[in-house]
């Protein structure tokens, strides 16, 4: 059994355990609302690229004006994968779920007899995934001295993707990550967006069947439209990422708070019955030696 000592020191040790996790968990929520507004004023932007991209590819009807990341290779043997997860840790499930559904989709990829490669963006998918698959990375993209999530951050992503696309080194490109829908819900997400026509299939439903005449032609505007989309995307899955860490640490911090909290009342009611005890034996030798004389 402890000693009283023991307990005191662990009793202090778990209080100012609590401490950090309160102060984390209103860090958290201090974060989760300028990043929860980043990520859904970032939705429609992302949602109506994709319904120009495909009102487009409709009016080219898939012609040979169509840039190849639209139409792909004609191959599906290599894929890139791109999986982002968060930099830190202390975010409960957040990122192994992002991780297992991109495990998941590399084991069914390679059971089929398909290449794989993978670029990580942030350091904690990087960990997960590298045990098992560390020889299909090919590089990680380390976002921990970014105090705010820009457009130029998606942008050098984005570029990294085209130019391997156009050495060929890969023929479709999935992207990861966790949308994010409430403090406790976050959807992890594979989204293809190369080739782009699979990624914007769908035209809007709002166009109302309207015919649209393009100038310059349609096949210039694809060629500046597409890469731009490709960076949209993986911008969007940054902040919904950013949001979703967030929502997902203050959850855990709130866990951990009231965890902490249960187990300083264990601990002190087990104190405190140890303490009487003893306190309790100290006088039965007093009154037993007392007796005695």
């Amino acid at each position: 059994m402890a000693s009283l000592k023991d307990l005191r020191n662990r009793i202090a040790s778990v209080k100012a355990t609590q401490k950090i996790t309160k102060a984390m968990q209103m860090v958290a929520a201090a974060k989760l609302r300028r990043a929860q507004e980043a990520a859904e004023a970032a939705r429609p932007y992302s949602e109506r690229m994709g319904a120009v991209l495909a009102n487009i590819t409709q009016a080219i009807g898939g012609g040979g004006d169509a840039p190849a990341l639209m139409t792909g290779t004609g191959r599906d043997d290599v894929h890139l994968l791109i999986v982002c997860t968060a930099e830190r840790g202390l975010c409960g499930g957040f990122n192994s779920q992002i991780a297992r559904l991109a495990r998941d989709h590399i084991r069914r990829l390679l059971a089929d007899g398909k290449q794989v490669k993978i670029i990580c963006v942030g350091k904690k998918g990087y960990d997960i995934l590298r045990r098992d698959y560390g020889s299909l990375i090919l590089e990680r993209v380390d976002l921990r001295e970014v105090k705010t999530l820009g457009f130029v951050n998606a942008d050098a992503i984005a570029r990294k993707v085209i130019h391997l696309f156009n050495e060929g080194g890969f023929d479709i490109c999935t992207l990861f990550y966790s949308q994010f829908k409430s403090v406790i819900s976050q959807i992890p997400t594979a989204q293809q967006i190369i080739p782009a026509a699979q990624a914007s299939a769908t035209a809007d439903a709002g166009s109302g069947g309207a015919v649209y005449e393009y100038e310059p032609e349609p096949g210039e505007i694809l060629s500046d439209l597409i890469p731009r989309n490709i960076a949209v995307q993986i911008f969007r899955a940054l902040l919904e990422n950013a949001a979703g860490e967030m929502g997902a640490k203050m959850s855990a911090m709130d866990n951990a708070t009231r965890n902490a909290g249960d187990m300083i009342n264990r601990l002190s009611i087990t104190y405190n019955r140890q303490r009487q005890a003893q306190i309790t034996k100290e006088l039965i030798e007093i009154i037993s030696g007392a007796e005695a004389l």
